[in-house]
């Protein structure tokens, strides 16, 4: 798949070679941790400013703590900024000359958005993994990534969404068992409702969280064909994704979704309801995992206005099958985010060290491993699960280890093929079936139109 982006880049590094350009050997003093110096700044000191909507400030600390332990001399700043706020505050950071050092890339419209104020981490990753470099990492965290002939970001692990998270405790306390289908969920809700329990709770506000339930529900009815029409394949009025947002509309009507879920987030509302155990069930895909260590839960549960914070069990169950067709519970995913340079950073070469150690050398991705936010983008790299605490291994472990398994094996993408346009109208669509201001039918073609004009 990538033989001609192979070529380009060889024929690139050899005009870099002929041309003398002194960044080969900032690179190659990046590699080995010596100094280098010059306008690039030093390899091995320096202070960078890393800014992402994601990892949570735990998680990014931890990967900064574990980075300094070797490279004591780099101080990274970590700013965390809410992901419905991310484009708004990025863009003019970006196009400022103090912008940050770093900042998340995301596949899909944001690489697309911002692939101009990246530079192209190409040369990085041969220089620290070797001109097999993509044989080594994760594929989907290459073509997510890739835009123009660059690589716009090197890619820290991926996340797939498909599953439910539910309150053991909960279920355990009312004698229910997880749903499988539509009829299940219905009289689990109304179970827990009848106990003054919320039952299910998502961010309906936020497309990107409307998009995994469609893409779930979608997968259920018929595999493929929400991909497909991502890709433009596919018409999005193919009655599969008719059927999908009529299901969505179904699940406002039958007591599953909350009251007034279109005006939810799910960062922060819908994840402090589930944390603050209002709720006994979250639409969340891996990146929940996280949670289901000791100090991360526990941290979340502090964040959520819980005075005295305890952990309780949570537990990662498929999507039910909503539409009775009887098709397995499916998974999507692309690389969760990778960290692109900024074109403008006065500290490139620090900046390289730290991105080429977290994303691609066995010390970095161990502990993006270990911290269950991201399933690791070089290959081979898995949870370490005697160095991982766990509130409740003996309910937890189990599955979690089996949602990594089956999210991996998953060849399903989840942002890569959608353009913003695209995203906005999804967006669109659930809102209006949901409010009723739209058919299934009329949103469908809608939406299809909104595509087809993108690609115009």
């Amino acid at each position: 798949m990538y033989t001609a982006h192979r070529s380009r880049r060889k024929l690139r590094a050899a005009a870099i070679i002929a041309a003398g350009v002194t960044s080969a050997l900032i690179l190659s003093a990046c590699a080995g941790g010596g100094g280098g110096g010059g306008a690039e700044g030093e390899a091995d000191s320096g202070t960078l400013n890393w800014w992402g909507w994601t990892p949570d400030i735990s998680v990014g600390q931890a990967y900064i703590d574990a980075f300094n332990e070797e490279y004591p001399d780099i101080t990274i700043n970590y700013k965390q900024v809410p992901i419905e706020d991310w484009e708004a505050a990025l863009r003019p950071a970006l196009a400022s000359p103090s912008g940050p050092d770093i900042f998340a890339m995301q596949p899909g419209a944001r690489v697309e958005a911002f692939k101009s104020f990246a530079e192209d981490l190409t040369p990085l990753a041969e220089d620290t993994l070797g001109e097999d470099w993509e044989d080594k990492v994760s594929a989907i965290g290459v073509e997510g990534l890739s835009a123009d002939g660059k690589l716009t970001a090197m890619s820290i692990g991926a996340t797939y969404a498909g599953s439910v998270w539910i309150n053991q405790d909960l279920f355990d306390k009312y004698n229910l068992t997880p749903p499988t289908t539509l009829d299940e969920w219905v009289d689990v809700c109304a179970e827990f409702k009848a106990n003054g329990v919320g039952c299910f709770v998502q961010g309906a506000s936020q497309e990107g969280f409307d998009q995994d339930t469609l893409q779930a529900i979608s997968d259920s009815i018929e595999p493929g064909v929400w991909t497909s029409a991502s890709k433009g394949d596919t018409p999005w009025t193919d009655p599969t994704i008719v059927k999908t947002l009529e299901t969505w509309k179904s699940l406002f009507e039958n007591g599953i979704m909350q009251d007034g879920a279109i005006g939810y987030a799910q960062y922060p509302d819908a994840n402090n309801d589930f944390m603050s155990q209002k709720y006994a069930m979250v639409q969340m895909g891996t990146w929940y995992m996280q949670y289901a260590t000791t100090a991360g839960q526990t941290a979340a549960i502090e964040a959520a206005g819980v005075a005295d914070p305890k952990p309780f069990p949570i537990v990662p169950i498929p999507f039910p099958d909503v539409t009775g067709s009887g098709n397995p519970a499916a998974y999507y995913g692309d690389s969760d985010y990778g960290l692109a340079l900024n074109t403008k950073s006065k500290n490139k070469a620090a900046a390289r060290t730290f991105i080429s150690w977290l994303t691609a050398t066995e010390a970095g991705q161990q502990v993006v491993a270990d911290k269950l936010n991201d399933i690791p983008a070089l290959l081979g790299v898995e949870p370490n699960w005697d160095s991982i605490e766990q509130p409740f291994p003996d309910v937890q472990r189990e599955p979690v280890q089996k949602l990594i398994a089956d999210a991996s094996a998953s060849s399903e993408s989840r942002f890569l093929y959608l353009n913003q346009d695209v995203q906005d109208a999804i967006l669109a669509a659930c809102t209006s079936v949901a409010d009723g201001s739209a058919t299934p039918e009329e949103a469908a073609a809608t939406l299809d139109a909104a595509a087809v004009a993108s690609r115009s």
